[in-house]
């Protein structure tokens, strides 16, 4: 039986294969989601392996904690945010891991539910929180945003070139009336664009939804500091696997890795040179997963050897 897409982590082979060694019992999982790594990284690793997994969506906590509750004690949830990692591990008196993960982006759950107001493809509230205990919506941005200010964040975290065209759009429909749901943003920004471009291969709307998304849940900016924290309470021979789905993230993961394997005396390295893409029975699978970008860096280690 095929494994519910909904539910299947994105290069999940891949990941354990990096992760998954003799003698490495100790995981954290930056974005636990709904626990398809952290799930199968406890099921490999023993008896004695041990996983925290952190989310800033509460629902995902809340089904992984159902889903893993087959482990007991091993599995550890946390509703919080991957920049206070430190924290977090220290808190269950940890200072060191020897894999951890980092699967960023939106999930396929938060993508199908209407009512977080992720996806284009249905109508629901203009949220997309993905920690609903903060303020501030996607609503919020495009109804008080001006236009200049929503512009750039369209063109900077969307890469959308007709970002000033949306954006003009955007602020015209909001004269008229609040923009509250995923239909109303949608209507705009078709209302926006050229014909060809509204009814091109992607859909018109994609890139001004990633970047409010972006902007709504700050994802880019406290990235590369978590990144840092990530490969600093490593064990030796420890790894860091992380995958992207957007050149904007894997830029930063790129560079944070570049920059720790070439500091003076580094105690990392990159394990892939270039990132690892899905397979192409992965892509048939999981359409999702045609973005997907994995890279690896590992604390040096006297034992072991790249």
């Amino acid at each position: 039986m095929m494994e519910d897409v909904r539910h299947s982590p994105v290069m999940s082979a891949e990941v354990l294969y990096w992760l998954l060694r003799e003698g490495r019992q100790n995981f954290m999982d930056c974005t636990v989601g709904y626990c398809g790594h952290a799930e199968k990284l406890l099921a490999g690793s023993g008896q004695d392996g041990k996983l925290i997994g952190l989310d800033r969506d509460k629902s995902a906590i809340e089904a992984s904690r159902k889903r893993l509750s087959q482990f007991g004690a091993r599995a550890i949830l946390i509703h919080g945010h991957f920049m206070d990692l430190k924290r977090h591990l220290s808190t269950h008196g940890l200072s060191q891991v020897d894999g951890i993960v980092f699967d960023l982006g939106v999930s396929s759950p938060q993508l199908d539910e209407p009512t977080r107001g992720f996806s284009f493809q249905n109508d629901g509230p203009l949220d997309m929180r993905m920690d609903q205990s903060t303020s501030g919506t996607a609503a919020d941005l495009v109804n008080h945003l001006r236009e200049a200010e929503l512009a750039d964040a369209i063109f900077q975290f969307g890469q959308e070139r007709y970002s000033r065209r949306i954006a003009r759009g955007i602020v015209r429909a909001r004269e008229r009336r609040a923009l509250v749901t995923t239909k109303d943003l949608v209507e705009a920004i078709e209302g926006s664009v050229p014909p060809s471009y509204r009814h091109g291969r992607l859909h018109c709307a994609t890139r001004t939804f990633q970047a409010l998304r972006i902007a709504v849940n700050q994802e880019l900016e406290h990235l590369e500091p978590a990144l840092r924290d990530a490969a600093d309470v490593l064990a030796p021979g420890g790894r860091l696997c992380v995958i992207s789905f957007h050149s904007l993230e894997d830029r930063i993961v790129k560079h944070t890795f570049r920059a720790l394997a070439g500091e003076v005396n580094s105690s990392w390295a990159v394990l892939t040179k270039r990132p690892q893409l899905p397979t192409q029975e992965e892509l048939d699978r999981n359409p999702r997963s045609r973005s997907a970008k994995l890279r690896v860096l590992e604390r040096w280690s006297k034992e072991v050897h790249v």
